[in-house]
């Protein structure tokens, strides 16, 4: 039984070392990098006094970030893209267990709603609005695809940044309850918004020696187990059967 264990412990190190090498070696996967800056906007007021704001962006945003200071309480923030929708719910950014992004299909995420135009309601002297536009677009800057070789996955990816590329003109507005738009006075507003070109792309590589280690040490593990429990369970019926062995040989022999 030992020697079929040790033979099939050979096997599973072949096995693992073929599949390291053929990942490392012999990737269809790319990393590509994007620029992921946050660029502040320069809003242009369209009326003196009044507390509507507009924008033009023509790029691939991910996220969007309006910040509106000393605004009436319970006065609403409305913030309208021309010609595409955009993604936005309350729970945009916050920070529990993880952060929620619009993207992850889970009981939060179903709040998330998609459309041109969305309202907030401000609550303190500082809110901030945020939202997404690219659902598509790697948040942290980094992707992956899957192409023959570099310069296909470059073009991938040059094309998915150039599908994302929207020009739009954002409309922000501060209404009252009866929806008219209130006087600009002491009021700051800001508008940030998350941009993506294409940097790099570079085939993606496992580091063998590292991997190797890895299966390496999940393999003994798996076959000490396996050795491990039979032999526990041999020796625990050899002690037991030489316990009673030692009970008989104590014990004197009937008497006839």
């Amino acid at each position: 039984m030992l020697r079929t264990m040790i033979g099939l412990g050979v096997v599973l190190i072949l096995v693992l070392a073929f599949a390291v090498h053929k990942n490392t070696m012999n990737s269809e996967y790319y990393r590509y990098d994007t620029s992921n800056s946050a660029n502040t906007l320069s809003l242009e007021q369209t009326e003196e006094n009044l507390s509507t704001w507009i924008v033009t962006t023509n790029s691939a945003i991910t996220w969007i970030n309006i910040t509106v200071g000393n605004a009436p309480i319970d006065s609403e923030i409305v913030v309208t893209s021309s010609s595409t929708v955009w993604y936005y719910s309350e729970f945009l950014g916050f920070v529990g267990n993880e952060m929620f992004n619009c993207k992850e299909f889970d009981s939060v995420s179903e709040s998330c709603s998609e459309a041109y135009s969305h309202k907030q309601i401000i609550d303190s002297e500082e809110k901030v609005m945020r939202g997404r536009l690219s659902l598509d677009l790697p948040i942290e800057g980094i992707g992956y695809v899957n192409a023959d070789n570099p310069e296909t996955a470059e073009e991938e990816t040059r094309n998915l940044i150039s599908s994302e590329t929207v020009l739009t003109t954002w409309t922000i507005s501060i209404t009252d309850e009866n929806e008219e738009v209130i006087s600009s006075e002491g009021i700051d507003i800001s508008m940030i918004v998350v941009e993506h070109e294409f940097v790099s792309v570079e085939e993606f590589k496992l580091d063998p020696v590292q991997e190797t280690l890895y299966s390496l040490a999940t393999l003994i593990g798996c076959f000490g187990l396996l050795i491990l429990l039979p032999m526990i369970a041999y020796f625990a019926g050899v002690w037991k059967e030489r316990l009673e062995e030692e009970k008989r040989e104590e014990e004197p022999a009937p008497k006839e």
